[in-house]
């Protein structure tokens, strides 16, 4: 693996924090200002601080209103099986401003029997915001769990909404 530094970026749902290599490809980041739990997620030590300018302009345009802005960022997977890679491929393709189903997810995943694999796909997502699990939701439109809070999660939802209908 190369070697990982960390940035944190305000943003209006909490202080965002990546984990990225020296090309800026992102292998984790979430909603919290410490790297100590993201690298966790990893298995990984907890990396120097660093900047990473290029995904902090992304991050800063999506919470701005360009919603696509954050949809080139290179990501790197640390799966444990073919079926997260593709639910997690599946959470990218859900456009900013919708949501699916844990159900819809497995299904576009390619195994629509695997809906508890689809949530436990959502829950071990180590890149939060670029993989954007906060689009899954219940069956009934509701929200059960996210890592970071159910109250990130709404203000990333609300965000989504108002900027995709602009």
């Amino acid at each position: 693996m190369s070697t990982l530094t960390y940035t944190t970026i305000p943003t209006p749902a909490g202080p965002f924090t990546v984990l990225a290599d020296a090309d800026d490809t992102v292998h984790a980041a979430g909603f919290t200002e410490d790297p100590a739990f993201l690298a966790g997620m990893l298995g990984t030590a907890v990396p120097a601080p660093g900047t990473h300018d290029d995904v902090a302009k992304k991050v800063h345009a999506y919470f701005d209103g360009d919603l696509g802005a954050i949809d080139d960022v290179v990501v790197a997977y640390r799966a444990t099986g073919p079926f997260r890679t593709k639910a997690w491929d599946a959470m990218r393709a859900v456009e900013a401003g919708r949501t699916i189903s844990y159900t819809e997810l497995a299904t576009t995943a390619g195994n629509p029997g695997a809906v508890r694999a689809a949530g436990s796909a959502c829950a071990s997502n180590a890149i939060a915001l670029f993989v954007p699990c906060h689009r899954i939701v219940r069956s009934d439109g509701s929200s059960k769990n996210f890592l970071y809070g159910l109250k990130c999660k709404a203000t990333l939802l609300a965000h989504e909404k108002q900027h995709a209908a602009a």
